[in-house]
């Protein structure tokens, strides 16, 4: 079904009565193969993108463990300290006890010194 433009006389099956701009219309809607370096040129970017992707997810992984890893050093660091502590307070306990059981042999010999000379008193 052709229609006609106005002004024109109904012969529009002629190429000579194409104007300039139905001419172009009809070359940019024309089919034309593909460059052959398209295929290639695609392929190229998707695996550029896939290793880029890769690489990408490789680095999240690499930053979780390394995250994982930091938590677990500074957690076992706050650990052992109180574990330190603790053991520099059950020294110290068994320093005092160790005092005292000086403190008090050196009491017990002093008393039985005491009453050694106040029987020799009487």
């Amino acid at each position: 079904m052709d229609f006609e433009r106005p002004g024109q006389t109904g012969k529009t099956d002629q190429p000579e009565q194409i104007d300039g701009f139905e001419r172009e219309l009809r070359q940019a809607m024309e089919r034309r193969p593909a460059p052959p370096s398209l295929k290639r040129r695609i392929l190229q970017q998707r695996a550029m993108r896939r290793t880029q992707r890769i690489h990408s997810h490789t680095i999240w992984w690499q930053r979780l463990a390394a995250s994982v890893l930091l938590a677990g050093v500074v957690a076992g660091g706050y650990s052992w300290r109180q574990v330190e502590e603790r053991r520099k307070g059950e020294e110290a306990a068994q320093q005092v006890l160790t005092a005292l059981r000086i403190t008090n042999h050196a009491l017990n010999d002093m008393n039985r010194r005491l009453a050694v000379r106040s029987h020799d008193e009487k």
